[in-house]
């Protein structure tokens, strides 16, 4: 994979997590379908498409928008909490996604950096952890510390204010369309991490 750049210089570097460092969405996909049909709902609807379209939102907001969808009922944070004890049960094999990570090691006190990721906090900290990442990152904003998660901008917004730099001269690494919006309407330029999915 190579990272295409927009021109320019920045001044501090905003990672998504999930499918931007770290190669997890094929794990949140298998602990989602676990909660999930624990709930009644029909795994084979909730396809790694839908999932990917997902990314970025908040756990409780993809219930409600999947109860929406399929007429459903369950309960948002019943699921969310099924689905991120499944997560940490199996997550101990997860990988990084290498030109990503080699990236932001390269820039370790260098340039600030933040991670903003729509995953639950345990989650993002867990997996930052089991790569021995976490400490190339100032600040790791998660869906608690704003009142809205991607696609509004607020994630980004606030990683920026915590670096102490100007939205504009932050660059952005998403996989996720609803984080790409979020940048754009950060006023932030970005980096696509392409997946499967990709359809940019």
């Amino acid at each position: 994979m190579t990272l295409n750049f927009p021109p320019g210089e920045f001044d501090a570097y905003i990672f998504d997590c999930d499918g931007t460092l770290i190669d997890s969405m094929p794990l949140h996909l298998d602990a989602w379908r676990a909660a999930l049909a624990k709930h009644g709902f029909p795994t084979e609807s909730f396809t790694y498409k839908m999932h990917h379209a997902f990314a970025g939102m908040p756990g409780p907001a993809i219930v409600r928008a999947l109860n929406e969808q399929f007429g459903m009922d369950m309960p948002p944070l019943a699921v969310e909490a099924d689905k991120l004890a499944w997560y940490l049960n199996h997550h101990h094999n997860i990988k990084g996604i290498e030109p990503v990570v080699e990236f932001a090691k390269s820039q370790k006190n260098l340039k600030p950096m933040a991670v903003a990721s729509g995953s639950d906090a345990e989650i993002v900290k867990s997996g930052l952890e089991a790569l021995g990442i976490l400490d190339l990152f100032q600040t790791v904003i998660t869906p608690v510390d704003v009142p809205h998660g991607k696609p509004a901008p607020d994630m980004f917004l606030l990683a920026a204010s915590r670096l102490g730099v100007s939205p504009g001269r932050c660059l952005v690494f998403e996989d996720g369309h609803l984080g790409v919006e979020a940048a754009k309407a950060a006023g932030m330029p970005y980096v696509f991490i392409p997946t499967p999915e990709s359809e940019f």
